[in-house]
């Protein structure tokens, strides 16, 4: 999709830090980090929010899901992390392109807001 920050990164176009990937899932920092460890799940392809990914490619909803919980293994997060979609506006969802945010390292709090 045309000016969509997340496929330029999933494409390589803008740099990022890649924490991981696979040819359909990238896992990436988060720039602006709300916890010590923050990074973003998101799929290469397109999908505007988590609802329109599942009904589009199920599976893939999946892989992004199994993608965000490697993360926080892999950082070690045995303590305890959130994985969050944000789906929409209200939800506070600022780039329209599905990303699961992965945060750990220090006491999360709930209600987060």
């Amino acid at each position: 999709m045309t000016n969509c920050l997340f496929c330029s990164i999933a494409a390589g176009e803008i740099p990022a830090t890649i924490v991981a990937e696979t040819d359909r899932v990238v896992v990436f920092a988060d720039i602006n980090p709300q916890a010590p460890i923050h990074v973003l799940a998101i799929p290469r392809d397109h999908h505007k929010d988590f609802a329109a990914l599942v009904e589009a490619d199920p599976q893939l909803a999946v892989e992004v899901m199994a993608a965000a919980t490697n993360a926080a293994q892999e950082a070690g997060l045995d303590d305890g992390y959130r994985i969050v979609f944000n789906t929409g506006n209200n939800a506070g969802q600022t780039v329209h392109h599905v990303h699961a945010h992965v945060l750990g390292g220090r006491p999360l709090t709930w209600p987060p807001g």
